[in-house]
């Protein structure tokens, strides 16, 4: 799939990466409608390691996660749109419904979640933090969301 990679892959090339010293950062998310918030993240999100590492949902985890409608848009054009921005360096799709398997095999040197999560509730925060790495909560940019977005577009629908 263009604009992803597959763990075996991934984990050639994050080898790669620190055998020339680069800080791996990992997040992870659904990504489902990309608007300013998820940009504003991913920038932050980046600017503190080296090289910037998603796990992508998908459609099927999407599914369980937020309801039958979602995701709007499927795993290969989600892919496809976040490997485009400057600052991602890589995107690996998930089927389950957290990224800890993930996690465990990647062993990024920091984890970035946003929102009001508490670090010690983030999935994979242990494993980060046993190799050496560290956990980072970032806020998200108010007023910005795909929820909120796909209610303003059905608001605007003609009934």
């Amino acid at each position: 799939m263009k604009g992803a990679s597959d763990l075996p892959d991934a984990l050639l090339q994050i080898n790669n990466w620190r055998e020339q010293g680069k800080r791996i950062v990992f997040t992870n998310g659904c990504f489902d409608l990309l608007h300013p918030g998820h940009i504003d993240y991913l920038e932050r999100a980046r600017a503190l390691g080296d090289a910037l590492v998603i796990g992508l949902n998908d459609d099927d985890s999407i599914r369980r996660l937020k309801g039958a409608s979602r995701p709007v848009n499927q795993l290969a054009d989600r892919a496809i749109m976040l490997a485009a921005l400057r600052c991602v360096d890589m995107v690996i799709p998930f089927c389950e419904d957290t990224p800890f398997n993930l996690i465990s095999a990647l062993k990024p040197d920091i984890l970035v979640k946003g929102g009001d999560y508490k670090p010690d509730d983030i999935i994979g925060a242990d494993i980060v933090r046993d190799t050496g790495g560290e956990v980072v909560v970032m806020p998200f940019l108010d007023g910005h969301s795909s929820t909120g977005l796909i209610t303003r577009i059905h608001a605007q629908q003609p009934s």
